[in-house]
């Protein structure tokens, strides 16, 4: 049976809302659909290993649970929200496969580092490796965005994924693969959202180079680029008139659900994806990556 996309989930106005920052699943309205009694998995990751960052909520959360049905174990990075965190390691355990939960700063090297040394101790392997826990801020003008504000989201954001990726790579055999979580940002950057769409940018462009620097160790990278998605990121970072009209403005008329990106990391993250590396997918509602 086919569905209408654009009438598969609930559609704008949602109520408004704000939360502080980082923000919990708990408290949105509607609740996120993250695949919990929609996901089918068929085996497409049996037995391997993956590190999931931000998988604690929102797509993270979404990613994890689709990796567990499709068979394999996860480690999930967080930052601080604790009942988000129990709560996705519920659903991979429920799934049959191992959830290692482990919180931190991703900002820090060392606890990046940690993170592999951790995976590696639990599953004794690492085959997957996502990237895709994210700092935000909306700000209206350059001169109120702080030096510690945009070293925040420089350090989650970018310096997070290459010291993850250094110290994942040697530990990686043939067949592994890096998915990172671009955004639409990176092609069309609201002006508020400045620094974070400056590292949407450049996480694409580092997929492109770090793909071409791994292809002859059978290393994939690529990336998925969301639109607008329903996570506490937005409640927690956007004022209440936006959250009310968010995802409005996409073709298929509503904001996405974090099940709705699981499917392209999926793919990308098995051996279905063979031939695809240094790729950008879309997942944008219908809004083009110009």
């Amino acid at each position: 049976m086919t569905v209408d996309p654009t009438t598969a989930h609930p559609t704008p106005p949602q109520p408004k809302q704000q939360q502080d920052m980082p923000g919990e699943t708990r408290r949105m309205d509607p609740a996120p659909d993250h695949g919990e009694t929609s996901y089918r998995g068929s085996g497409r990751l049996l037995g391997r290993a993956a590190i999931i960052t931000g998988g604690d909520s929102g797509i993270g959360r979404a990613v994890a649970i689709a990796f567990a049905r499709e068979g394999a174990d996860v480690l999930v990075s967080y930052l601080s929200e604790e009942a988000d965190a129990q709560e996705t390691g519920r659903w991979i355990e429920e799934a049959g496969r191992k959830a290692v939960l482990v919180p931190g700063d991703i900002g820090e090297e060392a606890h990046c580092r940690g993170l592999v040394d951790q995976a590696m101790a639990a599953f004794g392997r690492l085959d997957i490796l996502v990237n895709n826990a994210a700092h935000q801020a909306s700000i209206e003008r350059i001169e109120d965005i702080t030096a510690e504000e945009w070293d925040r989201t420089m350090r989650t954001n970018l310096y997070a994924m290459f010291h993850l990726c250094k110290a994942a790579v040697p530990v990686m055999q043939p067949g592994a693969a890096i998915i990172n979580t671009s955004s639409i940002q990176s092609k069309s950057p609201s002006p508020e959202l400045l620094a974070y769409a400056t590292t949407k940018g450049a996480i694409a462009n580092f997929t492109a180079g770090l793909a071409g620097m791994l292809a002859d160790r059978g290393i994939r990278v690529n990336a998925v680029a969301p639109g607008p998605i329903w996570t506490p990121l937005i409640p927690s970072t956007l004022p209440e008139e936006k959250v009310e009209s968010f995802g409005s403005e996409t073709p298929l008329g509503r904001v996405g659900q974090p099940a709705e990106l699981a499917g392209a990391f999926v793919l990308l993250a098995s051996d279905e994806a063979s031939y695809i590396s240094g790729a950008v997918i879309p997942v944008t509602g219908g809004k083009p990556m110009l």
